[in-house]
């Protein structure tokens, strides 16, 4: 891919909730920025599934993407992803075949194999063991690309009998199924499906060359996907100036870090208490090593690093996590850093 090609770039929501934000005011201003993701031509916007987190909202999302389709009208809206170890995957096919009668042609189901959680959250999920979850992972996929479509499913009993079951009543469409993940084994899991495929790289950059190599060397191609189809995910904060880039990068590293060390978890803090509270030399040392992964600057900056790491990479589109903090005095019901990031990004891109 030559570096003039501009990536098409989407957006990866957690519904950050920060210092004195309500679940309330943390979701409406993830809509307001899904809204303006619209606006601003960005191809995809996804929401991600963590649980019992202080600074994550984002636990249920078919309910979040349903409501962002109901404010845009163009964008791609969907998962990134569905922990599928947390539930029956015929919920997930109704769930997402619903979403596509909702918004047809406008759905993508992502698809993850962690469960987004501890082993406590796993439990009261599904009621069952995590480990044989895991294990049945590949069969749960096909039996989702099966449910979603309009033929539906067979479920033959032993006795001989035959039963159909069926997503939703008469489909005319079904969502796109996306692979994600971080290792070799989803990356290879997804060529044997012909699905396509993304690496999880905002969270863990390690293994990306070789889990695209996997992928695209090892692709089966089938009828919906003859071809392999893959992009990224990155942590981007864009500013007007490098300084304030920087500033509101801080909150969302130093989470990072408390993450990475088992500090107790809390919500998201402001810039200003994260320049407040200098960083112990193990935190600091994590939030260095993220930092380096992370596309933090002006636009312009921002844009060519992305334009550079797409070609690197041979994909023609980034899903950009934005992780733009916010400052004490702004707006709970807002989210102008991200909205910022998004804009200088998009502009400087064009």
């Amino acid at each position: 891919m030559s570096e003039q090609v501009i990536p098409a770039v989407s957006v990866l929501d957690l519904v950050p909730v920060r210092t004195g934000q309500s679940s309330v005011q943390a979701v409406a201003a993830s809509m307001s920025l899904a809204r303006r993701a619209d606006e601003l031509g960005y191809r995809r916007y996804w929401f991600a599934e963590h649980h019992n987190m202080p600074a994550v909202a984002s636990t249920a999302p078919p309910v979040l993407i349903a409501a962002a389709a109901a404010r845009t009208s163009r964008i791609r809206v969907g998962s990134g992803g569905v922990m599928l170890p947390n539930h029956a995957p015929l919920i997930v096919a109704e769930q997402f075949a619903a979403l596509e009668a909702v918004a047809p042609g406008r759905v993508d189901l992502g698809i993850g194999r962690a469960p987004g959680s501890d082993p406590v959250i796993t439990q009261l999920l599904r009621r069952s063991g995590t480990t044989s979850e895991v294990d049945q992972f590949p069969q749960h996929i096909t039996d989702i690309l099966k449910l979603v479509g309009p033929e539906g499913a067979t479920v033959r009993f032993t006795s001989g009998g035959e039963y159909d079951v069926h997503a939703t009543p008469a489909a005319t469409g079904v969502p796109d199924v996306w692979l994600l993940g971080s290792s070799d084994y989803s990356a290879t899991l997804a060529a044997a499906y012909g699905l396509p495929y993304v690496f999880a790289n905002h969270f863990a950059g390690d293994g990306l060359e070789r889990a695209m190599e996997l992928y695209r060397s090892q692709f089966q191609p089938t009828e919906n996907n003859p071809a392999p189809r893959s992009f990224i995910t990155a942590n981007v904060v864009a500013a007007p100036t490098q300084e304030e880039a920087d500033a509101r990068a801080l909150p969302q590293l130093r989470q990072f870090a408390r993450l990475r060390t088992n500090k107790p978890m809390r919500a998201m803090e402001t810039v200003d208490e994260a320049l407040a509270a200098p960083s112990d030399p193990l935190e600091q040392s994590m939030i260095d090593q993220n930092r380096a992964r992370w596309f933090v600057g002006t636009g312009p900056d921002v844009a060519g690093a992305l334009r550079d790491f797409a070609a690197r990479y041979d994909v023609e589109e980034v899903m950009i996590s934005p992780a733009a903090g916010a400052y004490a005095s702004e707006p709970l019901d807002a989210t102008l850093g991200r909205e910022q990031t998004l804009e200088l990004l998009i502009g400087a891109l064009r």
